[in-house]
């Protein structure tokens, strides 16, 4: 009898748990069906039609949409600025995290105070860091030109605007970065570390072989969500540069032209076969990750 009232008990509080992890776990998955599953096959079946005159009604255009977009080289352009703003921000952005946690991971007198200055730009409004932005690369009376002796114009040539631009992304990212970072150290132990400076290891030589290593799967995690952020970047790209900006052309992302397609010219069936292409793009990226993970990602 003792035991068959253990059992029930133990079965009362599994039953317990189970409807108490649902009761958590709904809110967020009504609200990833609504606001992510959901908008997502809107906007797939939002890119088979064309805004009808005077942005009434929907035109089902079939895959005309799909057609214009493969011959459009202001599409293609715009897909080669993302991935240039892409390969600089990402790997620039981890690399100098990664340096920054490992700094700020030891014992050191204001180590918070620096983890929270570092940390403030992403904490910032993206309107007041373009604005400061702006004012640093203006070619005529900006504080970078005038430190240096330039007359560079960071954000309205052509040539380098991207990069410019990308430049704001490292600044304002590093800080999350490194807040990952430093959660990923502090669950190595410190055991690896003593036994590598008794072998006579370096603290170069212990970085490269034990700490890259078994930080590897938080490298991953950050390497996966910053790419992703990098391709869909766009508030910095519409608050730094201008309409009337020579190098907005040569400047604006994917996300950008979504956003002149959908809501300036009001077809946003073309914008939503932007975004599909996007989709698709960041997919396929995503799966070379996934796949290319096992060779380089150690899971303790």
């Amino acid at each position: 009898m003792a035991n068959n009232s253990k059992a029930k008990k133990t079965t009362g509080r599994e039953r317990s748990e189970f409807l108490w992890g649902w009761v958590f776990i709904i809110p967020t998955m009504v609200g990833l069906i609504v606001l992510n599953i959901i908008p997502i096959f809107q906007t797939i079946y939002q890119s088979f039609f064309k805004t009808g005159d005077f942005g009434k009604g929907n035109i089902f255009v079939g895959t005309a949409n799909y057609v214009k977009v493969f011959g459009d080289s202001e599409v293609w352009q715009s897909l080669i600025n993302t991935f240039k703003y892409a390969i600089v921000e990402v790997p620039f952005s981890i690399a100098i995290a990664l340096v920054l946690a490992v700094l700020l991971n030891r014992k050191m007198r204001g180590r918070s105070t620096y983890r929270t200055i570092i940390f403030l730009p992403m904490v910032a409004a993206p309107a007041a860091v373009a604005m400061v932005w702006r004012w640093l690369f203006n070619s005529d009376f900006g504080l970078i030109n005038n430190v240096f002796g330039t007359s560079t114009k960071w954000i309205s040539d052509p040539n380098i605007a991207v990069y410019s631009i990308a430049v704001i992304g490292i600044w304002s990212v590093i800080g999350y970065n490194m807040v990952l970072f430093i959660s990923g150290l502090q669950e190595i132990p410190h055991d690896y570390y003593e036994a590598a400076e008794i072998d006579g290891a370096t603290g170069i030589r212990s970085f490269f072989h034990i700490t890259i290593p078994l930080l590897s799967p938080t490298i991953f995690f950050v390497c996966i969500t910053r790419i992703i952020a990098g391709l869909q970047v766009f508030d910095l790209m519409y608050m730094v540069m201008d309409e009337s900006n020579p190098a907005l052309k040569k400047t604006q992302s994917l996300v950008y032209l979504f956003y002149k397609y959908a809501f300036t010219n009001k077809n946003k069936g073309y914008g939503a076969t932007i975004v599909v292409l996007l989709l698709v793009v960041i997919m396929l990226i995503t799966v070379f990750q996934m796949i290319a993970q096992k060779k380089w990602v150690f899971y303790n």
